[in-house]
């Protein structure tokens, strides 16, 4: 399967049950980089919005840049009443956007998937001289009790887990991806709380963890279930988040 459909069975419960990101990274960003209401901001791979609502949110007008028809119909949906939304047809390594226009280009639990020399060179050439790209993911905290317990139920069932995560894009690879520029980094704390149901539906929203046809899946749902029971106080259970941006300049001189 393509990595650009990946997704396509998982929008209902990508759209559910995936984090959000902290409201924090918006003043942040207006600090460390100089983004303002103004700022034209390029979300690639964009999936169905939930990095590029922040930016929105702001007042900002973002091209939601997305390869997979069905992750882009349903940011479509969910964010046509924003005024200063964009949808993109297009990838990472072929946005479509026109040279030299854009101020800001974000990537949300995205990065990952990219053709990554592709991508540098699509980014300098869509990026105005000085324009900030920003990295983020939502980082699940593994070595607490039950997100080590799940951790290690997606390395039990997961097709291809260890090879997706993006926890594979490690300092040198993000070091060569923005050179000659320097690498700002900062953290922010985030959650998630869920009941067994929604709990059930954050894994499925993950494109390595077996569908309901799959032989493991019956075996899987039990060892949740078992997981979820005895970590759970009061019908719930909470994930744990370090939300980790990276920010650099694009040099076009």
């Amino acid at each position: 399967m393509k990595n650009t459909e990946r997704f396509s069975t998982r929008v209902e419960n990508y759209v559910k049950y995936r984090p959000h990101y902290p409201a924090a990274i918006i003043p942040y960003l207006a600090k460390e980089v100089g983004l303002t209401h103004d700022t034209l901001v390029a979300d690639i791979g964009a999936g169905t919005g939930i990095s590029a609502q922040p930016f929105l949110d702001n007042g900002n007008k973002v091209y939601a840049v997305e390869p997979n028809t069905e992750m882009r119909e349903m940011a479509e949906k969910l964010l046509h009443r924003y005024p200063g939304f964009q949808s993109v047809a297009g990838s990472a390594e072929h946005t479509t956007l026109p040279d030299d226009s854009i101020e800001l280009i974000l990537a949300g639990t995205a990065f990952h998937w990219f053709d990554q020399s592709a991508t540098a060179a699509e980014f300098q050439r869509i990026s105005k001289d000085n324009a900030a790209i920003v990295l983020m993911w939502n980082v699940r905290q593994s070595e607490l009790p039950f997100e080590k317990s799940y951790e290690e139920l997606l390395h039990q069932y997961g097709t291809d887990y260890k090879e997706l995560q993006h926890r594979n894009v490690g300092a040198s690879q993000l070091a060569s991806f923005f050179a000659p520029a320097a690498i700002h980094e900062m953290s922010f704390q985030n959650a998630q709380i869920f009941d067994f149901a929604a709990l059930k539906g954050r894994m499925l929203s993950s494109s390595y963890v077996p569908e309901k046809d799959h032989p493991s899946y019956p075996a899987m749902m039990k060892d949740l279930e078992d997981i979820f029971w005895k970590y759970q106080e009061q019908g719930m259970v909470k994930f744990h988040y370090e939300t980790k941006l990276y920010w650099g300049r694009i040099s076009k001189k």
